[in-house]
């Protein structure tokens, strides 16, 4: 009860504290997935270097998640497109995240300033329909706050601006304009022009200012390398359309508005030498506008005072109460003695009885284990900065790559543990531990990407794509697990270090808190606890588009589960022994494996709290993207906890003597 009450309140600390956090995030999601992107590779000429631009467009929207799964590509919006240049092509990563990138009229040479440049003119007439759809789609665009999306040189072409207490933020994206609502009140970016203020009209930001930082390279050839890009969008009327001067008013349009309607697209290009920021640095500027920092020292401090809490009572047992019981075991020589063993030397007969189902555990403790290397080695390479924001889906393909490529410890794992318990069929065994998990988790994917292909949305996979992942699995991972199970089968089963009797032990009825289904429950609180606010900034980074880079943060928090997991897990198993139940492999799994469960319940949270996800469509993608997360946390927890409760039951039981 103590445990479960100190638990609580440090969820509800944790909460409040997120709580009063989340105020200062900027909400969104991506519609489509389709980036506007400049591409510039590597360096630059003096004179020589050509920046081409790409086009697409993010659905944000202030404080409100919405997500939207129809084809709202940046062509449907009718602004100024190219026709002629190649798209590039996108890794497996951003293909799996729906991210799409297609090209765009605008282009500008290295150090050649553009004051005005025309784009091109779009002429509109609502007494055509065709005309009339255009516009009425382009005004539900900046109802909903659209942004576009620019990348110049790999990096995020930001707007910078002034928040409270006189701090900058940089938004990675700009919006297509905004609304005035009929009472007068500006909303989303409109609040940024004092001539923004014509009741019930939307205002077109048709204009860019771009800004491109760059710093000479003195080491090399001659040549230039971006270190940061700016823009900031504006809106002109233009005096004249067919010569644009970007004077003049804003270029409005009045909710009601009929007749015709020219609309010109223009921008402007400036460099500046920034000798202050280094290659390797250019980054930061982004990255410290998103005020993380402090929340996130709050979650690893939070975190470290369970870890301590738990390796405290962990530590109390194994130095006082195991020592002491252990000492008095060792010391019972007389058969009276023998006869007056209690707790859970009692049950050293049966502590190693195979469980039941013991073929799933060992499929799932397969697939656990196979999740849990191929998580710390991705997380350990995104440390290193590997897997960092500008190496785009680097961090997808990585995950993907590896889970191939360690089918061999599944395969292992899975057959060494089915023989240990007493297991034969191990064809069935190395069959299921190929195709089950991964094919629950292919079978909700492909009917996600169904809806998608019904939807019509680009974020969609391709049918190549889907095609490559099924040889990714049935020509490496499957091979290379039936290699591991083959070594996992041949080699000797695990050696307990007492025997099992042949008549099972009567388990002593037991009370409300050593009963299996409470100690579960309690027992995923804590390591929920750990990852709580850490959840929060993954959802944020998945369903509203932003950008997460924090891998120092989440790899240490990634160490602490895994402590936390082990630490309840064995505090919880030791309980249990001491009350004569011995069935500790399952219940292992399941104490720690709960933790998704309660990942499960914070993900229904966020969707009714954070997200105004409106269609039946977009919300069985949420959840079935959700259940597939859930599932893997399920298995990577469960697995921890299953084996710190095997490595504990073991050390215990090989210590004492037994006749």
């Amino acid at each position: 009860m103590f445990i479960l009450l100190w638990a609580g309140l440090v969820l509800w600390g944790t909460l409040r504290a997120c709580s009063s956090y989340e105020l200062a995030w900027c909400c969104g999601e991506l519609s489509g997935h389709v980036h506007l992107v400049m591409g510039w590779l590597g360096v630059v000429g003096n004179s020589q270097g050509m920046f081409i631009l790409w086009a697409g467009l993010v659905l944000l929207k202030q404080n409100v998640c919405q997500l939207s799964f129809s084809l709202l590509v940046f062509f449907r919006f009718d602004f100024c497109a190219i026709d002629s240049e190649k798209r590039p092509s996108e890794n497996l990563g951003q293909v799996l995240f729906g991210e799409r990138i297609e090209p765009s009229p605008y282009k500008f040479e290295f150090k050649k300033k553009v004051d005005c440049k025309p784009v091109c003119t779009k002429s509109y007439n609502t007494n055509k329909p065709e005309d009339k759809a255009h516009l009425d789609f382009l005004k539900k665009g900046m109802l909903l706050n659209y942004q576009h999306h620019w990348i110049v040189d790999n990096m995020p072409v930001t707007w910078c601006y002034d928040v409270e207490d006189g701090q900058k933020f940089c938004n990675p994206g700009f919006p297509i304009g905004c609304y005035v609502t009929e009472a007068g009140r500006p909303k989303d970016a409109c609040v940024v022009n004092s001539d923004f203020k014509d009741k019930d009209t939307f205002y077109v930001f048709n204009h860019v200012d771009i800004t491109i930082h760059y710093h000479v390279v003195e080491n090399e050839a001659a040549g230039a390398r971006l270190v940061a890009a700016k823009m900031e969008p504006k809106s002109y009327k233009h005096t004249k359309v067919e010569a644009p001067d970007c004077a003049g008013g804003p270029m409005y349009l009045n909710n009601k508005f009929s007749g015709e309607l020219k609309i010109g697209y223009t921008y402007s290009v400036q460099f500046v030498e920034d000798t202050h920021i280094r290659w390797a640095s250019r980054w930061d500027y982004i990255l410290e506008s998103m005020p993380h920092t402090n929340i996130q020292w709050f979650s690893i401090m939070n975190s470290l005072v369970i870890v301590l809490f738990l390796s405290g009572m962990v530590a109390m047992i194994m130095l006082r109460t195991l020592h002491k019981d252990i000492a008095r075991y060792n010391q019972m020589d007389s058969v009276e003695d023998a006869q007056e063993e209690f707790g859970w030397k009692l049950v050293h007969g049966d502590v190693f009885r195979p469980p039941r189902k013991g073929m799933l555990l060992s499929v799932f403790l397969g697939s656990g284990t196979q999740i849990f290397i191929m998580m710390f080695v991705t997380l350990f390479f995104a440390c290193l900065g590997f897997l960092s924001p500008a190496n785009r889906g680097a961090l997808m393909t990585c995950a993907v790559v590896l889970w191939v490529l360690l089918g061999t410890p599944a395969g292992y794992v899975a057959a060494r543990f089915y023989k240990s318990f007493g297991g034969e069929k191990w064809k069935t065994n190395v069959l299921l531990t190929c195709f089950l998990c991964p094919g629950v988790v292919f079978a909700d994917f492909f009917v996600m990407n169904l809806i998608l292909w019904g939807e019509g949305s680009s974020a969609a996979m391709p049918f190549g794509t889907l095609v490559a992942i099924l040889a990714l699995w049935f020509c490496i991972s499957v091979p290379l697990t039936f290699i591991g199970a083959y070594f996992g089968f041949k080699k000797t089963g695990i050696e307990h270090p007492v025997r099992t009797n042949q008549i099972p032990r009567q388990i002593p009825e037991q009370s409300f808190y050593t009963r299996s289904l409470p100690g579960i429950v309690m027992g995923g609180i804590l390591p929920f606890g750990c990852i709580f606010i850490q959840l929060f900034f993954i959802l944020n980074s998945i369903w509203s588009h932003q950008m997460y880079y924090m891998f120092g943060f989440l790899f240490l928090v990634f160490i602490i589960l895994v402590i936390t997991c082990s630490e309840a897990t064995i505090l919880l198993c030791y309980f249990h022994l001491c009350a004569e139940d011995y069935h500790w492999q399952w219940r292992s799994f399941l104490t720690s494996g709960f933790t998704a469960v309660y990942f499960l319940v914070y993900a229904i949270h966020y969707f009714f709290s954070k997200l105004q996800i409106t269609g039946l469509a977009s919300t069985i993608l949420y959840f079935g993207y959700t259940m597939i997360m859930a599932l893997i946390f399920f298995l990577f927890t469960g697995t921890i906890g299953f084996f710190a409760c095997f490595w504990f039951v073991t050390k215990i039981y090989s210590v004492v003597k037994v006749d």
